[in-house]
């Protein structure tokens, strides 16, 4: 018998940005204990910033009844001379019977002692309690709070409990609160609980109290609310995904009001307005015909009819905060971007302050520059030395998640080479999965000498990544590296850049660094592991090589005939096997008898003789080698009686796998 199942958990104002965080696996929690409790079926899970609601249609009031098979000892150790041994003894107590009571079933190996007993389904009712004390225990929201005398905590006090199987309020209790069958209104509707008798006067009493529980709901009034306010004001709302789920979030009965700054604030750049409005307000910035406007988007959580107070606060409430960022900006203007504060700022314990990290950044970029052809070594080197300035800016100490932006600002005002400041914004690029890239490689080597020196350097004093820990975002820092290289085709050798460099950093383990480089690199490219193991085969270091490489032979490896081509270059490493693959294998041609051969070693030395334009072309040519291989492996004897010619045989076949290597070492591919 199945019956709708109600819980709402009733708290104090939720804060957004935690909960949001462990929004995604709540319903996954509550699934996993009606799994555990024999209780799963379908259900949903709603919320506003006072409640968490769980709403089953069809919910089982009782579990269902079961079977439990129980085996035990051998027979023939159970028993003996008719007896019962204390193996059948203990085996009869754990079932709760008799030793007579128990069975014997045949495993297949033989006989053992067996017990099968039906365990009645147990009522829902008498299980909620403590599935609902599971739950609330399994969320993790970060920080808890303890309130009154209780010792136990939660992110937030609770202020009710219900749970409402059908129409009867189950018995329970949750951080001292019992369960009942009322709930609470918009805070601007009534302060009093009202109460309901069943589910649908719960949805029904909740709509008309002024709470739009449903989630999907609210996101849907708000984004309605600012086309309309796009509409009849001929503007743009910036509609940031993050900021929408906040205030969806935070909200019980959403309204979307536009509002207005002062148009002198607009002197300010577009990032620090925007910035200001979303971390301090949560208000949603406004464009027109492109440009930032003097309105903002605020989402009012009121329940009234006159919104103009409410619009008159938050404008009050905006100037100041704009004002700040006016403070700062002129400040930080007057004062210039210089980099001697940053003597003062430690970077990481054991590497120095701010400003010596911005020196290793500059030694990196002056090899980088030489490496790739950059005539600017001097101009790339002073654009590293000023790209950590801006954290002494007091806007960058008011808003961190500026640092780049506004070095950017403060250098082109103050009349740095373009090259400069657009490297100075763009240093930490790409900071996400979908972020852009540098867009010059002047940049690129800016952002590569901070990426790079974190790397180096945090290795060398022991701050290495483990598990899922990687406080320092060296993961990304590397998959930063190879996502530039590629996209600037530029020749990043990591091994040569460790080996030139590492004297800049003590206790760098070399080893240790490439072989978390190389792990990176199974993560980043999406093609067969075996096949970057067999690039990385080559010995290849060169991260845009090593991407050539595997765009070449992947589509390779995919195709249809390539279990062909592996038979065949299977024969070739296992003939090889015994070979020294790294010496200079010499082929005489005097030694040369059986046509097969001859023919092998003609078609391989014009495939060596040719210039390649891609790798793909190269590796075409020597696929093309097959027929000749199959001919060679079908008709010519390789362990030939006379050594010099068993020898000469397998340095013709080593030189086909050393012309494969120097693209992969192709045994290392597996179909």
């Amino acid at each position: 018998m199945n019956k709708p199942l109600l819980i709402e958990i009733g708290v104090e104002e939720l804060p957004a940005i935690p909960f949001l965080k462990e929004l995604l696996n709540i319903e996954k929690k509550w699934a996993k204990i009606l799994e555990k409790n024999r209780l799963l079926c379908d259900f949903d899970f709603f919320y506003t910033p006072r409640r968490l609601v769980l709403w089953h249609r069809e919910f089982q009031v009782k579990q269902e009844d079961s079977v439990e098979e129980m085996f035990g000892a051998p027979v023939k150790i159970a028993f003996k001379d008719g007896e019962p041994t204390p193996a059948a003894l203990g085996f009869a107590k754990k079932c709760g019977v008799s030793v007579d009571e128990l069975e014997k079933k045949d495993q297949g190996k033989g006989e053992v002692l067996y017990y099968k007993k039906e365990v009645l389904g147990i009522k829902a009712k008498d299980l909620l309690n403590d599935m609902v004390n599971e739950f609330i225990s399994s969320l993790d929201f970060g920080k808890s709070m303890r309130w009154a005398s209780r010792t136990d905590s939660f992110i937030r006090p609770i202020r009710s409990l219900s749970i409402l199987l059908g129409e009867e309020v189950v018995e329970a209790e949750l951080f001292g609160v019992k369960s009942s069958n009322f709930s609470f209104a918009h805070r601007m509707v009534s302060y009093e609980p009202f109460t309901y008798d069943f589910a649908g006067d719960y949805f029904c009493k909740l709509d008309k109290n002024g709470v739009i529980l449903y989630p999907d709901d609210r996101r849907k009034r708000i984004l309605e609310q600012m086309k309309e306010i796009e509409a009849s004001n001929d503007v743009k709302i910036d509609i940031d995904e993050e900021l929408l789920e906040e205030v969806v979030a935070i909200t019980e009965y959403p309204t979307a009001l536009i509002g207005k700054f002062d148009e002198e604030f607009l002197e300010l750049p577009e990032e620090v307005i925007v910035t200001s409005m979303k971390e301090h307000q949560r208000y949603f910035a406004v464009y027109k015909d492109g440009e930032l406007t003097n309105n903002f988007i605020v989402v009012s959580n009121s329940k009234t009819e006159d919104f103009s107070h409410i619009i008159a606060g938050n404008e009050k409430v905006l100037r100041p905060r704009l004002a700040d960022g006016m403070f700062f900006w002129k400040n930080d203007i007057e004062n210039g971007l210089s980099n001697e504060g940053l003597k003062k700022l430690t970077f990481v314990e054991g590497l120095g302050s701010m400003y010596e990290k911005c020196e290793r950044e500059a030694k990196i970029a002056a090899f980088l520059a030489e490496k790739l052809n950059v005539n600017e070594k001097e101009l790339v080197q002073k654009a590293v030395m000023l790209s950590k300035a801006d954290l002494m800016s007091e806007m960058v100490f008011e808003f961190t998640e500026l640092q780049g932006l506004m070095g950017y600002y403060y250098a082109k005002i103050a009349g740095e080479k373009e090259e400069v400041y657009t490297a100075l914004k763009e240093q930490y690029l790409p900071d996400g999965e979908d972020s852009d890239l540098p867009s010059t490689t002047f940049s690129s080597i800016v952002a590569l000498s901070y990426k790079l020196d974190n790397l180096m350097g945090l290795f060398s004093v022991g701050k290495i990544p483990s598990g899922s820990k990687d406080p320092f975002g060296l993961r990304r820092a590397a998959a930063g590296i190879v996502k530039i290289a590629i996209e600037h085709k530029l020749a990043i050798d990591l091994e040569e850049i460790i080996d030139t460099l590492s004297s800049n950093y003590k206790g760098l383990d070399k080893a240790k660094l490439i072989e978390f480089f190389n792990e990176r690199l199974f993560k980043i490219f999406d093609v067969n592991p075996s096949v970057l193991k067999a690039v990385l085969g080559s010995e290849e270091s060169d991260i845009f090589k090593i991407s050539q490489k595997l765009c070449a032979l992947n589509p390779i490896v995919l195709s249809d005939n390539f279990k062909e081509y592996s038979a065949t270059f299977k024969r070739v490493a296992n003939i090889i096997k015994d070979l020294d693959i790294n010496s200079k294998l010499e082929v005489k041609e005097e030694l040369l008898e059986d046509k097969e051969e001859k023919e092998l070693y003609e078609a391989f030395n014009k495939v060596i003789s040719k210039e390649y334009l891609s790798y793909e072309e190269e590796l075409d040519s020597l696929f093309a080698l097959k027929p000749q291989l199959d001919n060679f492996f079908d008709n010519v004897f390789v362990n030939h009686d006379d050594n010099k010619i068993k020898t000469n045989r397998k340095n013709i076949i080593g030189k086909v796998y050393q012309a494969f290597k120097e693209i992969a070492d192709i045994k290392e591919i597996t179909i």
